[in-house]
């Protein structure tokens, strides 16, 4: 192909070939991770929840941890997890039978 406007047809052409040929294995490849997925949930696991398990897998750590930060405090706020005095004043009164009868033995 001869060069047109300054761009080299063969060099363009082979560069559209190569993506073309990567779109294809990118087909193959999601048609195998969904297989994958029909098999699991086969055996009875839940894809939603291996789908997000395979997203936070992905998650730098930091990310994550102010991910899972931002969810806590939108659920405290939506009253769907206690406040954090609550959960301290829960775990005082679980704690505090342990320590009555740890002193009798």
């Amino acid at each position: 192909m001869p060069d047109v406007g300054g761009i080299a047809g063969e060099r363009l052409k082979s560069f559209i070939e190569r993506i073309e040929r990567l779109e294809e294995e990118k087909k193959a490849l999601a048609e195998d991770i969904k297989e994958v997925f029909a098999e699991a949930k086969g055996v009875g696991f839940d894809v939603k929840t291996m789908r997000q398990i395979v997203k936070l897998r992905k998650m730098d750590q930091d990310d994550l941890d102010e991910q899972e930060a931002l969810l806590d405090t939108y659920k405290r706020a939506l009253g769907m997890l206690p406040d954090f005095e609550e959960e301290e004043a829960v775990e005082a009164a679980e704690a505090a039978p342990k320590r009555r009868s740890a002193g009798r033995g």
